[in-house]
């Protein structure tokens, strides 16, 4: 049986970035792409004109600090992902200077046996903050919110971040070179057989499946998978934006490519990650008989997953405690509760 064919992400042209439509990105769960939006940054320029032209424009405003960067073997074809046993990862990382990275890419750039190299979200306030105000999408908190998003750089060669999801919505620009990104929804998690929780190639877990030589007979959920996957080819000057939770794939696909992106979530700065409530579910609830999760389902689902103010509505503003709005005190009182009884 021939494996589905993702279809194209959305695509589509605005004037300047203030004109993404966020709101129905995020609500509709839509990603879309805005073809050739920051195409006059002066990076996103000077790659146009030449790898070598892009490195230059970027050690023009590097402050010198040593960044995190990923080193893998010709082997591994840009794929950075687990050892054979699944126990330990194929690369290795290392810090240093941008500099190191930036002449080993040229070292090694043109040649079939290439080693994979690439820097990973390298913060750009903290090292390039020149860099970011040179290129920038303009945007503040009628996005983002109260809290300014994270910005980074990826900076590398032909490689490829296995899929994975992040907690943050994610604007991706390309600004040097070509990209793909295969995007999942969520509730494809199951098909898309993730990994280990620890360890993980980046920092979250990611795909067990090869997109490359998908085994189905291992994976057979994939090819449910990629019936509902699309595909956003991304070129200069291109701009992603997707919601948090997707799954994503993303390659690298010229000798020399760079992305900026920026995550951001817009939540008070006092609330918890859920993922810490994911792992406390692995300690709670997983192993427990199936008629008390569906119990506990339906208690999340009328304390979590409804409607926000539904569990304290019909009690005394008085008697609501945590079931009140939570604002900076009400967060540190429900924290030290938690803390208190897993400590016990």
């Amino acid at each position: 049986m021939t494996a589905p064919t993702p279809r194209r992400t959305l695509e589509t042209t605005v004037a300047t970035p203030a004109e993404i439509p966020f709101d129905a990105i995020l609500a509709g769960q839509t990603p879309m792409v805005f073809k050739g939006l920051v195409r006059d940054w002066p990076l996103v320029q000077a790659g146009l004109k030449s790898a070598q032209a892009a490195r230059d424009h970027i050690r023009a405003h590097d402050r010198g600090g040593r960044v995190v960067g990923y080193l893998g073997d010709p082997a591994i074809k840009g794929r950075f992902f687990y050892d054979e046993g699944r126990t330990g990862l194929n690369f290795k990382a290392e810090r240093a200077p941008l500099e190191d990275f930036l002449c080993r890419l040229e070292a090694v750039e043109g040649r079939d046996d290439a080693p994979s190299i690439y820097v990973g979200s390298a913060d750009l306030d903290a090292y390039f903050p020149s860099l970011k105000a040179e290129n920038d999408l303009g945007l503040g908190a009628e996005v983002f919110g109260p809290q300014p998003p994270l910005a980074g750089i990826w900076i590398g060669n032909r490689t490829v971040a296995a899929a994975h999801y992040d907690m943050s919505n994610n604007i991706a620009v390309c600004a040097v070179g070509r990209r793909r990104f295969t995007l999942f929804p969520p509730d494809q998690v199951a098909n898309l057989y993730p990994g280990p929780l620890d360890p993980t190639p980046g920092g979250q877990v990611v795909s067990m499946v090869d997109f490359d030589e998908p085994d189905f007979d291992a994976h057979p959920g994939f090819r449910e998978a990629l019936a509902v996957a699309q595909v956003a080819e991304l070129e200069a000057g291109d701009v992603l934006v997707y919601p948090a939770l997707w799954w994503h794939q993303v390659e690298a696909l010229a000798p020399f490519n760079v992305l900026v992106n920026y995550w951001w979530n817009v939540a008070p700065d006092f609330a918890d990650t859920p993922a810490n409530t994911l792992l406390h579910g692995l300690l709670s609830l997983r192993d427990r008989p199936d008629f008390e999760k569906r119990g506990w389902k339906a208690l999340f689902d009328y304390y979590l997953f409804g409607p926000a103010d539904r569990a304290a509505a019909h009690l005394p503003e008085a008697a609501r405690g945590p079931l009140a709005p939570l604002d900076a005190s009400r967060a540190r009182r429900l924290r030290a509760v938690l803390l208190d009884r897993l400590n016990r």
